[in-house]
């Protein structure tokens, strides 16, 4: 699946010999590859996915991307969650072939990995932003890491020297390093620059560019912000990550220092954060959120109401950490044009998973469900990718290993799991093109309560089993696209029922999936 780096060194030492008698033409090097990966970045909150939020115009630079390359409309994860995701990507196995099926275990460095093989290819390599897999990054000719999820303001780095902690914002802080790497890197190689945020994860901070981007801005609703989960297993109503009552006043919302309870055990992280915080940092960001919580306070909401002013709240930093996203993503494509760079080079943007932006009263990810299980993925590949191009086939990030070895040349070695999307980016869908995709998510008992479970999606159908439970749900996409009602026991569906069954077992085999049923 793909050219071998030998077969790129003949290529340059052919053009080199037919050039020097024709006017000493030199060859292009194989493509550059930056992968810009954020954290909790949910499709709906990108404007070129359009939907509720589009008019709201988050993401503008991301957009670009989608006008200039192709977005994939059906891209999904393995594992809804951040660690196990980002071990995917790096080995193009599933969980339980790479060892992270949580956020709890560390990633075994010593695995291959497709920086590793890039690395061997001839390819400078480097990671920057957030890792959150434990063990030190290997496969990189550079690196510089969040310890952990990182914070916003003034983080903390890991280096191989040590952490170092920086003043400023952290997805400002992240692009420097970014760009300043590729300032320095090897002008006559090929590089691969894993550039990845922590933004917009939870506690979902703005950065000081955004603290009033989308103050008074009234955010649409989801239909489904107030579920009552009739209609689905009881999994869906144990979870423990509802806006109306999950959702913390300190933590989550920034109702501090003026309002805290007692009960809310995140709080204690909250003047942690503050102390972090520069004089001036911690000024501008008083003078913002002290008169929303005077507001609050003396609104008195409750029930519904109260709902839907935690709905806004949220979303409104939620955005607005997005906003810095977007705005480095422009820093990015501007820097990749002035020094010649665009044009050979392959642009991937995505996030670990998706996110719940208030659909069926919720916020986090975890489950199969669409909205946590579909992440973003847009591809700029110049000269390659034909823009404003849409693919809607089924992809996951299992794929992305096995894709950026392909656009190198580099040989997929045969145990990785997944399938090389260049052919779908050329425009030419294999004829053999998987038709189901698996999913399996381990972390429970964990934070937010959420049911373990696996399950298959095609095209239109969608089956689910809650295995330490043993309940089951079925969702057919096309009659029911927000998940609101299971048919799994309506014997119209029995005949789908049965062939998805018999497609999950097929999958499961497939992908040498060992029983978790007993594992606590």
């Amino acid at each position: 699946m793909g050219r071998t780096r030998g077969f790129w060194i003949l290529l340059i030492g052919l053009a080199a010999a037919a050039g020097s008698g024709a006017c000493g033409t030199t060859p292009q090097q194989p493509p550059n590859i930056i992968l810009v990966f954020s954290d909790d970045h949910a499709f709906q909150a990108i404007g070129a996915y359009g939907g509720r939020l589009a008019s709201l115009n988050p993401t503008p630079n991301i957009d670009r991307l989608a006008r200039e390359g192709m977005r994939f409309d059906k891209s999904f994860v393995t594992n809804s969650i951040c660690a196990p995701s980002r071990a995917v990507i790096l080995t193009g196995l599933h969980s339980h072939q790479n060892g992270v099926m949580t956020n709890v275990e560390q990633f075994d460095g010593s695995q291959v990995t497709f920086p590793k093989l890039l690395q061997g290819a001839g390819y400078q390599t480097a990671m920057v932003g957030k890792w959150h897999l434990k063990s030190d990054p290997t496969g990189f000719d550079y690196w510089e890491v969040l310890p952990g999820q990182g914070v916003y303001y003034n983080p903390n780095f890991r280096t191989v020297d040590g952490n170092v902690r920086n003043e400023g914002y952290v997805t400002d802080l992240i692009t420097d390093k970014a760009l300043g790497w590729l300032d320095r890197r090897d002008p006559e190689k090929p590089f691969m620059l894993m550039y990845q945020h922590k933004a917009p994860h939870r506690e979902w901070q703005p950065g000081p560019d955004h603290l009033t981007t989308y103050a008074g801005v009234s955010i649409p609703e989801p239909e489904s912000l107030f579920d009552d989960y009739v209609g689905r297993t009881s999994a869906a109503a144990a979870q423990e990550m509802e806006i109306d009552r999950h959702m913390t006043f300190g933590y989550d919302l920034k109702l501090w220092p003026n309002t805290f309870r007692p009960d809310e055990g995140l709080n204690r992280s909250v003047e942690n954060f503050r102390t972090r915080m520069t004089d001036e940092q911690r000024s501008a960001w008083d003078a913002v959120y002290g008169p929303i919580a005077v507001d609050f306070n003396a609104a008195n909401l409750s029930g519904e109401d109260l709902v839907r002013w935690k709905y806004q709240r949220y979303m409104q930093d939620y955005l607005a950490s997005i906003k810095s996203v977007d705005d480095n993503m422009g820093r990015l494509l501007e820097y990749l044009e002035a020094n010649g760079l665009a044009d050979n080079t392959v642009v991937i943007y995505s996030s670990d998973q998706g996110f719940y932006l208030g659909e069926h009263g919720w916020f986090d990810k975890r489950w199969m469900y669409e909205e946590s299980f579909r992440t973003p993925l847009l591809v700029r590949w110049p000269n390659v990718v034909t823009p404003g191009s849409v693919n809607t086939d089924l992809v996951q990030n299992l794929d992305f290993a096995e894709t950026f070895l392909d656009i190198a040349g580099v040989d997929v070695p045969a145990h990785m799991q997944g399938l090389s999307l260049v052919p779908l980016l050329r425009g030419q869908r294999p004829a053999n093109w998987r038709d189901a995709v698996y999913y399996q998510y381990y972390e429970f008992p964990g934070t937010h309560a959420v049911q373990r479970h696996y399950g298959v999606r095609t095209d239109r159908y969608k089956l689910i089993h809650y295995y330490l439970i043993n309940e089951w749900e079925l969702f057919d996409l096309q009659a029911d696209p927000h998940e609101m009602k299971s048919v799994y026991d309506n014997p119209d569906y029995a005949d789908i029922r049965r062939t998805l069954e018999v497609r999950l077992t097929d999958l499961r085999t497939q992908y040498a999936v060992p029983d978790d049923s007993q594992r606590r």
